[in-house]
């Protein structure tokens, strides 16, 4: 009995050949999907001019003539914005009238 389970050819050599045979057609069919995806690249490359424009534009940062192209830094945490107007204070305790005559006095109206 433990030979037929341990053995040279035994039942786990057979399960750790069908492991190994599972993961080789995982890898088949990971692959085919992958080729047939290039294959459609490939035709698309060769007959769809909008679509060779995309990649240049994508890939080659190619624009056309009298194209501009603003590029804007992604905000980090922590950044200051220049130029920005600060909020208004808010005036504790104050009603909208007597902020309203400040501003009169002010010179502001």
């Amino acid at each position: 009995m433990a030979w037929l389970a341990f053995g040279e050819r035994g039942f786990l050599h057979l399960y750790n050949a069908e492991m190994t045979r599972q993961a080789h057609i995982d890898r088949i069919r990971r692959l085919a999907a992958e080729n047939r995806a290039l294959l459609e690249e490939i035709n698309r490359l060769r007959t769809d001019i909008e679509y060779v424009e995309s990649v240049a534009r994508r890939e080659l940062n190619l624009i056309k003539e009298n194209e501009v192209i603003y590029r804007f830094k992604k905000k980090k945490p922590g950044d200051r914005t220049v130029g920005t107007i600060p909020p208004r204070s808010k005036h504790v305790g104050e009603n909208r009238k007597s902020r309203k005559e400040e501003w009169n006095d002010g010179g502001i109206k």
